[in-house]
């Protein structure tokens, strides 16, 4: 007989009587690919530590470690190099200063209804999103052969002030120039895509207050597009910070600089460039854990919860953190009564 014309007797449970299932056994997928992959890091990762720390010199006239770490260790707060970091920290502050103000001001300039003004930021932006920076840096160091005196005085007409510009116009003050003019350009189309991503009505219920444009723009619309703004300001204080490497081809005295005069005179080029390097790392750590803090602390109006800080992250991966495989959890569902 066919299941179709059983009794209901004979394949359904009868009325008023109660089962029980059977446990549902949950059985984690399988990632063998992630367990591979593990694998293949730890292994590099080990050989990596074994070039860095155990590896032994090939150099008749060396001995000791490949690296030679004891001379890392000599020079990483020598006097010269501390006066680098020093200098590298000033240059990157004034820079990123000067060059966030000049963002704004091309940002708003753009913004702007004037063709005029709205094409002068756009030519500005042009030109020096679109040269390197070492020849910017290279074109103002030098600009004093073509203008060896800076006057001051009535456009086309009689001057009252002239000052020598290889006086005003040193080194550091070239590098300085270079990288905020530079910096600028890109600051200025970062705060110029975060005030446009804020809703127009913003500006237009400021405007029915009673607020003039550059009010509303303090005071609503740049307090809500900071939090589109900071993230990639941080990441261009980090570059900036390394950016100004590049000075060192004009004989500014920042890290770079010291590292490459000491390494021309004991001949380790590749020592120094990692007392260099360790030094790079060490203040960008310290950016982007201030970048993270920042971008926190302004998530605050749109988050519903807050990323976690690393600590916190740290502590909620240790107390999810397991042992050997993850054993295999049973559900048991509810009784069910048919009635």
């Amino acid at each position: 007989m066919s299941e179709g014309n059983l009794p209901r007797t004979e394949y359904a449970p009868q009325v008023g009587a109660s089962s029980r299932p059977a446990p549902i056994k949950a059985i984690p997928v399988r990632h063998p690919w992630r367990w591979v992959a593990g694998i293949v890091l730890i292994i590099l990762g080990a050989m990596l530590i074994h070039t860095l720390v155990f590896s032994t010199s090939q150099q008749p006239h060396q001995s000791g470690s490949r690296f030679q770490w004891n001379i890392v260790g000599s020079y990483i707060f020598s006097p010269l190099i501390m006066q680098g970091v020093v200098l590298t920290i000033e240059l990157t502050i004034v820079s990123m200063i000067v060059g966030v103000s000049l963002g704004v001001l091309v940002a708003v300039m753009r913004l702007s209804k004037s063709r005029l003004i709205s094409g002068s930021a756009w030519a500005y932006v042009w030109f020096f999103r679109g040269t390197p920076v070492l020849v910017q840096i290279y074109f103002w160091f030098y600009i004093s052969a073509l203008y060896p005196n800076l006057t001051l005085g009535i456009p086309f007409g009689p001057s009252f002030v002239s000052i020598n510009m290889n006086a005003v116009l040193t080194a550091f003050w070239a590098g300085v120039l270079a990288l905020s003019l530079n910096e600028g350009a890109y600051m200025s189309e970062i705060v110029r895509a975060g005030i446009i991503s804020v809703d127009e009505g913003q500006g237009e219920a400021a405007h029915s207050l009673g607020m003039s444009k550059g009010k509303s723009l303090r005071l609503i619309v740049l307090p809500q597009a900071m939090r589109l703004i900071i993230p990639p300001t941080g990441n261009e204080t980090i570059s900036m910070l390394k950016t100004t490497s590049l000075v060192s081809a004009i004989g500014v005295g920042e890290l770079t600089h010291w590292s490459l005069d000491i390494a021309a005179q004991n001949y380790r080029f590749i020592q120094m460039m990692i007392v260099a390097s360790i030094w790079y790392l060490a203040m960008t750590t310290i950016l982007s854990i201030g970048q993270y803090y920042l971008e926190r602390h302004y998530a605050r109006g749109s988050s519903r919860a807050l990323p976690l800080t690393p600590f916190q992250q740290i502590k909620k991966n240790m107390r999810h953190y397991h042992l050997g495989p993850k054993k295999t959890e049973s559900y048991d569902l509810p009784e069910v009564n048919h009635e």
